[in-house]
Parts: C-alpha cells; sequence; structure tokens
C-alpha cells in the first residue's frame, strides 16, 4: 500500500485518532477540520505554514479563510477518497496550528 492509496474506515478511524477536532466528512470521502486564531495575521500565518507543508507532500488542500477561521478538507482526488498522504498533511496542518492557537 502507498501514500497514494485509499484508506478503509477502520483505517480513517484510527488515523483520526491523533488529529484533535479533525473528523471524516459527510460524504465519506474526505476528512475536515475548521481552525480559528486570535487574528487575521495568525490565520494567514497557519496557511503559509501549511501551504510550504503541503507543496514538499505534493498534495495540497482545499480550504477557505475568513478573517480568523480556516476551513480545511482533504482528500486525495486520485484516490477518490481519504489516504495517508490526508492524514499526514492533517499533522502537518496540527502541527503548524499548535503555535498560534489561543
Amino acid at each position: 500500500m502507498t501514500k497514494r492509496d485509499r484508506l478503509n474506515a477502520d483505517d480513517i478511524a484510527a488515523g483520526l485518532t491523533d488529529l484533535p477536532g479533525w473528523s471524516l466528512a459527510e460524504d465519506g470521502l474526505s476528512i475536515e477540520k475548521t481552525y480559528r486564531f486570535k487574528s487575521f495575521v495568525e490565520a494567514f500565518g497557519f496557511m503559509s505554514q501549511s501551504a510550504l507543508a503541503a507543496e514538499k507532500l505534493d498534495h495540497h488542500p482545499e480550504w477557505f479563510n475568513v478573517y480568523n477561521r480556516v476551513d480545511v478538507k482533504l482528500t486525495t482526488h486520485t484516490a477518490k477518497g481519504v489516504t495517508a498522504l490526508d492524514l499526514t498533511l492533517a499533522a502537518r496542518m496540527e502541527a503548524a496550528a499548535s503555535p498560534a492557537r489561543p
């Protein structure tokens, strides 16, 4: 199995246990989380750090930002679902968010 192979429900659930606040989306094909920061600058800093991590992984998030909120959805389109790559990027996003959390 490679990092880009679709995970089954049990593997996704196991992977999410180490990712607080992340959940499987209603469609079952992606994982998602909403981050809230103290300011737009902190939210943008998080997005910048996450963008660098995403680029290194060659795996890019679907995200939406308004002021201090960043909504993130991760899926691997070629696998038509969640892969280990999504869980890896989510973990790197958690690390990027940690210093900025209120």
